[in-house]
């Protein structure tokens, strides 16, 4: 039998007789010959079809052809497929996938956002639910003393007030043994801490010159604030107050603090926990050697209490001092759990003007503060047995001023106002010291 030539064997792959005789064109095929799929048009899409569904015949040089797009993916334009160009349906699933894809994303992004932003407003509830317990002081700004052309922008100042109540009032009838001014400078987080005397020889705002203390007995914080604008021209208009159970409870919640303790300090130290622990409920535990230890939070608030060796109580606002830094750091580096039983111990026995969005703010950025200097109030001073008791007095009390907005705010061209000057004058005129 003779052998057929290689074209005529294309041909015979191509003859419409080879798919009359499947049994797969008697059906579909059939019917499509009698409409309008005749000519090389038809051939073409007949032999796609047919390649597709029974390759047996199909000649493998279409597979050699462009199978892949420029981006090397299946489809596109095919080079050796019959009737040439590009695969339409191929790009319009490959748009439809696309379009799908970044649908279900966008989905997945903001199903993300919706989780963050539920666990926000969950922890912010649950922080603002946590200092909601907190005590609060109504202080209307309009009550506090601002002398004029005070101008310290660029600084929050707060003070803070520990008092010796014993029966958990905040507001009056309560001496405050620790007046601090917190500066703190907005821009770079820098904290400095100043300590005013408690027996400072001062303008009460009422007329009267008497200790600074006094101020929160008779008048409550609201008079204290006023005291410390008028005296040192000041703009503070907020305040935190704690007693002597929420020193101890802040301590016990950080799980202690690191202090040098002296060998005059110890004798002094446990004679002061027999009274703090009738008050604060809490165990005592003597310190028994000198040196760095790690002091509980009874043996800290008596530590803080401390006013019967050199120095007096100017060393007393010194350990006070170092006390709070000390608190500082370990809540700097605290977890959260630990901060939480530190607010749930201390919130019953403070009481602030802050409201809550001012005491988040602040909290948020706790481990940016940094305490980076602490002085007493006055600088240049001696004491004084006057009218009004053993008081410290200013020397003079304009100089010491202008000293303090030079510490505190690096304003080497601040100038007393009109009101410290008078009160100053009138501070020599009652002791003769100047």
């Amino acid at each position: 039998m003779a052998r057929k030539s290689k074209r005529e064997s294309d041909d015979r792959r191509f003859d419409d007789r080879e798919y009359r005789r499947d049994p797969y064109y008697r059906d579909d095929y059939r019917r499509q010959s009698r409409g309008n799929y005749r000519g090389e048009e038809n051939r073409g899409y007949q032999q796609e079809e047919y390649r597709r569904d029974y390759g047996r015949q199909y000649d493998r040089r279409y597979e050699q052809g462009y199978r892949q797009d420029g981006y090397g993916r299946d489809g596109g334009y095919r080079q050796g497929y019959p009737g040439g160009g590009y695969d339409d349906r191929y790009y319009e699933q490959d748009d439809r996938r696309k379009r799908a894809a970044k649908k279900k994303k966008r989905k997945r992004i903001t199903f993300i956002i919706e989780i963050l932003i539920l666990v926000l407003l969950a922890a912010g509830l649950f922080v603002a639910a946590k200092v909601g317990k907190i005590k609060r002081a109504d202080v209307s700004k309009g009550d506090i003393v601002i002398n004029d052309n005070v101008n310290l922008k660029g600084y929050t100042n707060i003070a803070l007030f520990g008092v010796d109540s014993r029966e958990g009032s905040l507001d009056k009838e309560a001496h405050s043994d620790t007046i601090l001014i917190a500066s703190i400078n907005n821009k770079t987080k820098d904290v400095k801490l100043v300590s005013v005397y408690r027996d400072t020889y001062l303008d009460n705002t009422n007329g009267e010159y008497r200790k600074a203390t006094e101020c929160y007995y008779f008048g409550g914080p609201s008079r204290a604030i006023s005291m410390l604008n008028k005296n040192l021209d000041l703009d503070i208009t907020d305040f935190v107050t704690v007693d002597f159970t929420a020193v101890a409870d802040v301590v016990d919640a950080l799980g202690g603090i690191d202090i040098d303790v002296q060998e005059d300090e110890i004798v002094h130290l446990n004679n002061y926990q027999v009274e703090g622990s009738q008050v604060t409920g809490k165990e005592i535990v003597p310190v028994e050697y000198a040196g760095l230890q790690t002091l509980n939070g009874l043996q800290a608030l008596s530590y803080c209490r401390i006013r019967y060796t050199e120095g007096s109580d100017f060393k007393r606002t010194e350990r006070q001092r170092t006390v709070l830094q000390k608190i500082l750091e370990k809540a700097k580096s605290a977890d959260l759990l630990t901060l939480n039983n530190l607010i749930d111990n201390v919130a019953g026995n403070m009481m602030t003007s802050l409201g809550n969005t001012e005491l988040l703010s602040l909290a948020k950025d706790v481990s940016s503060y940094n305490l980076t200097d602490q002085t007493g109030f006055p600088f240049n001073l001696t004491a004084a047995n006057l009218q009004a008791g053993d008081c410290v007095v200013a020397v003079d009390l304009a100089d010491n001023v202008r000293q303090l907005h030079q510490w505190l705010f690096d304003d080497g061209s601040y100038e007393p106002s009109d009101s410290v000057q008078e009160i100053s004058w009138q501070i020599i005129n009652d002791t003769g010291i100047q």
